[in-house]
């Protein structure tokens, strides 16, 4: 059996963080969210998926239903007044994004339906724009699958070479070999911000720039830095910075791509259609300003619009208050995993979110996940898109919890003590 219980001096001591540190109150901020208060398998649920994607609050929920109860109307291309509020509504939350990231401009924020799409613009137009055969894109070894398949794609269309940065046994960049990987050849950096699987945080700025310094763009992936970190993209100095809008608490189906404003207005048009035209004839088509030239068709407007709501929440609550409580909340979760039997962590990165991927030794991810559904708990179990990262380790998949603000320490508990189910059934 696990031993879950814990000295009244490190509590005390954990309790004085978390309100000198954050003052925060994860039990208000939980009534904000009414799927909190579902029932599984009789149990109350405890969501640690949040890496997935994350809940929706109230105000989310009502901005979009407001939308299609108030608005429902398509936006940039009428003068009646619903189409107008769908517009300027829509648009607002353009501004919002831009605010958010600290983009300079409003025609750096491009509206997509998530990172991966996003990713694949920038593969589609920059890349192969500039790729050409024999030069070379360079990823790490702990990229999702969307950050690693479309650079394969257009290096095997145009006869180019991807290259990898490895990773060590702590779940980390190999920093040391990035240099040596760098050619005058290197046409782009794509990397991620923050590891799903490991939840490591890595050295973007420092990639930015040294990349810079040898005149090569970087595209970083914040899907999974954006709800967790202040993301100020001037100050990164990246070129091309991507993230989902559900990881953000907001809709799925929104998506988010930044570009430096005359990068993106050197790259054709992703994909052809209605509202990224300024003419069309039979002979010619121009093409519409930015934003728009990347934007064709009807978009998510109802997606986007919470998405601007999910920002004003988080804001409203304040990213570095839910970067201080999270990290509370990961580092009570990290003592107390040390002291579960057979638990063997995936990742040890000294800089890192509040995910943990996990095995416990001779017991499948899959059946950890189905047991702990028994007890209410949702967590993610599997290769996480990342299966490079599981080959690194040499394992199939992990298990893995990821911890969001309105997580509790009471939930942490309750997810230790439900570990003993899994060794009770495979005892």
């Amino acid at each position: 059996m696990i031993n879950t219980s814990t000295k009244t001096k490190t509590d005390a001591s954990e309790n004085l963080i978390l309100k000198d540190t954050s003052g925060f109150d994860a039990g208000s901020i939980r009534k904000d969210f009414p799927i909190l208060n579902t029932t599984v398998h009789g149990k109350p649920l405890v969501y640690l998926d949040n890496a997935a994607t994350t809940h929706k609050p109230l105000v989310v929920i009502e901005k979009t239903r407001e939308y299609f109860e108030e608005t429902n109307s398509n936006i940039h291309r009428g003068v009646h007044f619903l189409s107008q509020k769908a517009t300027n509504e829509y648009e607002e939350a353009r501004e919002k994004v831009r605010s958010f990231i600290n983009a300079k401009s409003l025609k750096e924020i491009i509206f997509t339906k998530g990172a991966t799409e996003s990713i694949n613009l920038v593969a589609s137009t920059f890349g192969r724009m500039n790729i050409n055969a024999g030069d070379e894109i360079i990823i790490s070894y702990m990229e999702h699958h969307s950050n690693i398949v479309p650079w394969q794609m257009l290096t095997q269309e145009k006869g180019a070479v991807l290259k990898v940065v490895p990773i060590n046994d702590h779940g980390e960049l190999e920093m040391d070999k990035l240099p040596g990987l760098i050619s005058e050849k290197t046409k782009l950096i794509s990397i991620v911000h923050v590891s799903n699987s490991l939840g490591t945080i890595n050295p973007v700025k420092e990639i930015i720039d040294l990349a810079h310094s040898k005149g090569i763009p970087v595209l970083v992936d914040g899907s999974q830095s954006i709800q967790h970190l202040k993301i100020d993209v001037r100050e990164l100095d990246c070129d091309f910075f991507v993230f989902s809008g559900h990881k953000l608490y907001g809709p799925t189906g929104t998506g988010v791509l930044y570009g430096k404003e005359e990068l993106l207005e050197s790259m054709p048009p992703y994909q052809g259609g209605g509202d990224m035209i300024a003419a069309v004839s039979f002979e010619k088509t121009l093409y519409n300003e930015l934003p728009f030239k990347f934007e064709a068709g009807t978009p998510n407007i109802a997606g986007m619009i919470g998405l601007g709501a999910a920002i004003d929440y988080v804001r409203g609550i304040g990213i570095e208050k839910i970067a201080s409580y999270e990290k509370y909340l990961s580092d009570y979760a990290a003592s107390h995993f040390v002291d579960i039997p057979k638990f063997r962590p995936i990742g040890s990165a000294k800089e890192k979110v509040s995910v943990f991927s996990f095995i416990l030794a001779g017991i499948h991810p899959h059946d950890i996940g189905t047991i702990l559904d028994f007890e209410g708990i949702a967590i993610r179990t599997g290769h996480h898109c990342t299966q490079p990262v599981m080959k690194r380790f040499n394992i199939p998949a992990t298990a893995r919890v990821s911890i969001a603000m309105y997580n509790t320490k009471e939930e942490i508990d309750h997810f230790v003590r439900a570990i003993n189910k899994v060794f009770e059934v495979f005892a």
